[in-house]
């Protein structure tokens, strides 16, 4: 188990890079504008919402290398993808260019969502997957509040400041480069392309007690059925799960807050000192929650987390924007935004690629996590480029009741749609939910299944 540990810390540093790169932006959000002259509209689209966009690309099209040359490979490839959008970011002497660098960023990010969850599910035991995959988003929150914290410390250095917030990535990228190179490739990818030793050896590794051919059988015949694709009907209920969760996690709001967190803190009248402290305070509570989420995610499973932060956003984000209509002031927003980010912590932050990572069957895996990972970006992309706009035609009070309503409908999804997963091999869960062809009662079985 220590080496499965190991390969899937290792896998998961992804979302370090992934959470780092997403927030450093916001350090350096107000001093772009200022630099460049941009409008809202072009500020919010291109210099900020550049990334966003290449990590709808990365995620439409991750699937592709994940499947032909390995999660391992492709994880390779996003370090040095992060690595180059770093320097380049920090050298750049005009928005142009700062938005290509950080569109490659982007693609990294979004293959990562594919890549890393794919390669953890792949490796871990059917009873530790969920914590295992979990620490992808564990590492994604780390990197979230490792940004928060640079952004601060850089932020007197100087008019250059915002190009050191950017640069240093270039640090853990190179880490986790030659990391990376320490790890085996997933026994189920060999299966997948007959290189049978090594994938016995591996799952030797990671079940050392199971008959081994048995397992190598089993996942070969959950496979052997390569000419298929997501879109086949039988598909169709893991398909709309994974657009589901995807959908409701961003119309939380949660990109949109971690992108304009210390824009979102002045709006409700804290000063940039304030404003910059109380976005660590975020990444804390994040990070701190997010460990709950995973100690709990296998023991409680998908499901129950879930109610828990569909109720805490709820209740969050209607005081947000409660205290925003009524210009209640002082720390009452932070306040509440802080049981927003425990809530998502311990809710989608800490379920969504484990969820997604589990609901296809082997074959199809990757295609399955690219269209939920393209469906939460494309999003991710919209929504956070749309918020210096929206503050200042209808106001933050009326954005954030819009979210609050969202996290009603997402409520419903949990308590009718989603089934838990906990517990179960990924080959019997494939089995399981691509029998969905009559959906009425079949989601109804579906969603009491529990382990």
């Amino acid at each position: 188990m220590n080496k499965i540990l190991i390969w899937s810390v290792t896998a998961a540093l992804a979302g370090f890079l992934f959470g780092f790169d997403t927030v450093v932006i916001s350090g350096a959000d107000k001093q772009l504008q200022s630099l460049w002259q941009s409008s809202d509209a072009f500020h919010g689209s291109v210099v900020m919402g550049m990334a966003l966009w290449g990590t709808v690309v990365g995620a439409i099209f991750g699937g592709i290398p994940t499947n032909k040359i390995g999660r391992k490979n492709t994880l390779l490839w996003i370090g040095a993808f992060f690595l180059v959008s770093a320097i380049g970011s920090a050298l750049a002497k005009d928005p142009f260019t700062f938005a290509a660098f950080r569109f490659l960023g982007g693609l990294g990010v979004g293959a990562s969502t594919i890549a890393a969850p794919a390669y953890v599910s792949e490796i871990a035991p059917a009873s530790k997957r969920g914590r295992l995959v979990a620490l992808y988003q564990f590492n994604i929150v780390l990197g979230i509040l490792v940004a928060f914290v640079s952004n601060y410390l850089l932020k007197d250095i100087g008019e250059n400041a915002w190009r050191w917030m950017l640069g240093i990535q270039a640090i853990p990228a190179i880490i986790y480069i030659l990391l990376m190179l320490t790890v085996p490739k997933s026994p189920r990818w060999l299966l997948s392309k007959f290189r049978n030793e090594e994938a016995r050896k591996v799952l030797a590794i990671v079940d050392p007690g199971a008959n081994i051919e048995a397992m190598m059988l089993e996942i070969q015949q959950a496979g052997d059925k390569s000419h298929e694709n997501i879109f086949m009907k039988k598909y169709r209920f893991p398909l709309m799960l994974a657009f589901l969760i995807a959908f409701f996690n961003q119309f939380s709001g949660i990109n949109a807050f971690l992108y304009y967190a210390p824009r979102i803190f002045e709006e409700a009248g804290l000063g940039q000192n304030t404003a910059l402290l109380s976005s660590i305070g975020i990444g804390v509570a994040n990070l701190l929650f997010t460990l709950l989420g995973v100690a709990l995610i296998d023991k409680l499973g998908r499901k129950l987390l879930m109610y828990i932060g569909s109720i805490g956003y709820i209740i969050s984000l209607g005081l947000v924007s409660a205290a925003f209509y009524l210009n209640w002031g002082g720390m009452s927003v932070p306040a509440f935004l802080f049981l927003f980010i425990a809530s998502h912590a311990i809710g989608q932050g800490a379920v969504i690629w484990v969820f997604i990572s589990e609901i296809f069957p082997n074959h199809i895996r990757a295609s399955g996590q690219a269209f939920g990972s393209s469906v939460h970006w494309v999003l991710a992309a919209i929504i956070p480029s749309l918020i210096p706009m929206l503050f200042s035609t209808i106001g933050p009070e009326v954005v954030f009741l819009i979210f609050t309503i969202m996290m009603v409908f997402q409520l419903g999804f949990v308590a009718f749609l989603m089934p838990e997963t906990k517990g179960r091999s990924l080959e019997e869960l494939s089995e399981e939910l691509t029998k969905k062809d009559t959906p009425k009662n079949d989601i109804k079985k579906t969603s009491t299944v529990s382990a």
